[in-house]
């Protein structure tokens, strides 16, 4: 199903250190048995030189050889073309996109209250949340009733954006997806991926930076 890391060029991708962004990026490559460079910024009074080198002034950024690739929406769908993992027919493409592009405005709806509204957090989880996964459990179950993936048996760079997102809403409050079974099994199973248990337990950088997760 997959094509050969081999056909890839040397994969650098940068970021700070954190999961932010890019960790979605780094699941997938890692479960994929993909090797790549994984730099990470310490986000330091060295930023504002470094930026310098990157098309938009910002990471995460990808290089596969000589070719850089800005943006995380672009990373993440470039690597799962080339990994068969953006869906196969054209509705499935349209479908993994939409999916993604949803959780998408999660995160950003997440990264507003952790970097500015922190105080409003009970608030978040009470209102914000429940709304927001309401919708994404109703998408994850138009296929094979949420059991398997975003596709149903298919696995698509969707399941990585998802996982993510689910993880870093357990760490935010572990009863955050109690009221949604099908996500909480779905973050379950996940989680067990074998591809991606040693860059697991090696990590060592938190979800955010400013020490809020």
């Amino acid at each position: 199903r997959f094509k050969p890391p081999s056909t890839m060029s040397d994969l650098k991708l940068y970021y700070f250190k954190i999961r932010g962004l890019a960790e979605p990026i780094r699941l997938m490559l890692a479960d994929n048995g993909v090797e790549f460079e994984n730099i990470m910024f310490l986000g330091d009074e060295t930023w504002p030189e470094k930026k310098k080198q990157f098309t938009f002034g910002q990471v995460p950024a990808l290089m596969e050889g000589d070719l850089e690739i800005p943006q995380s929406g672009a990373i993440i769908r470039h690597l799962a073309r080339k990994l068969n993992l953006a869906g196969d027919t054209e509705e499935e493409k349209i479908y993994v996109d939409f999916f993604s592009e949803g959780i998408k405005d999660l995160h950003v709806k997440y990264t507003d209250m952790i970097y500015k509204n922190y105080k409003k957090k009970d608030e978040f989880l009470a209102t914000t949340y429940p709304t927001e996964w309401a919708k994404v459990e109703s998408l994850l179950k138009k296929h094979s009733n949420g059991e398997k993936f975003v596709l149903g048996d298919k696995l698509s760079y969707a399941d990585y954006l998802l996982f993510e997102e689910l993880d870093i809403a357990l760490i935010l409050s572990p009863t955050a997806l109690d009221a949604f079974p099908v996500l909480k099994d779905f973050h379950a199973r996940f989680a067990k991926r074998e591809g991606f248990q040693a860059h697991i337990a090696a990590r060592n950088y938190p979800v955010n930076n400013n020490g809020k997760q």
